[in-house]
């Protein structure tokens, strides 16, 4: 883990102002809801699945066991992956609205995902990541009280780890392309709390 002559506390302040600068817009009635939007397709030879962000690309895979190569996290890893980070990030908004000074910080995330979930004898086994648990090392000279402020207000933000603890509808729709199909499978799922 880095630590002494880390520059967090240098980014901290320039994060400083650009969530100061989000929250003036928020409260002067210019900021609106961004839209997000992720495209994932699945190559033909291998199945690897290419993620694709804004400009960025991401690759996902299985392991070999799973008929993956192992050319990158496998969904269930990129979710844990995706919690860390959105956990880390929001510690350093908030550790920077609060001017909580941080040496080092650096999320472990941990679950489980059971391959035999909701096959006969497993039934109640669930098919999602389980278990999802995250550890903080926080290098700081600030207080313990300080510190736990900062958790506290970051279990509060945090949209992603909020979001796997409330769920929600999802909709769903399956388009055919160049198919004879008439009309496309719409489908409403409710997320099941673990």
């Amino acid at each position: 883990m880095p630590h002494s002559n880390s520059h967090l506390n240098d980014y901290l302040a320039e994060k400083r102002a650009a969530v100061l600068a989000r929250n003036a817009a928020i409260d002067a009635g210019t900021a609106q809801p961004a839209a997000l939007q992720a495209r994932v397709s699945a190559e033909g030879r291998s199945g690897v699945r290419r993620i694709r962000i804004r400009d960025h690309q991401v690759i996902s895979d299985s392991p070999p066991d799973f008929a993956g190569y192992n050319l990158g996290p496998s969904s269930p890893e990129l979710q844990l992956g995706v919690l860390g980070s959105c956990v880390t990030h929001i510690f350093l908004i908030q550790a920077a609205l609060r001017q909580v000074p941080l040496t080092s910080l650096e999320v472990e995330v941990s679950g489980v995902i059971d391959p035999r979930g909701g096959k006969p004898g497993h039934e109640a086994t669930p098919i999602w990541p389980h278990h999802i648990a995250y550890t903080v090392h926080i290098e700081s000279p600030a207080s313990r009280a300080d510190i736990d402020a900062l958790f506290l207000a970051v279990e509060q933000t945090c949209p992603i780890l909020n979001l796997l603890r409330n769920p929600q509808n999802i909709r769903a729709e399956v388009k055919l392309v160049n198919s004879v199909a008439s009309a496309p499978l719409r489908a409403s799922t409710e997320a099941v709390a673990a």
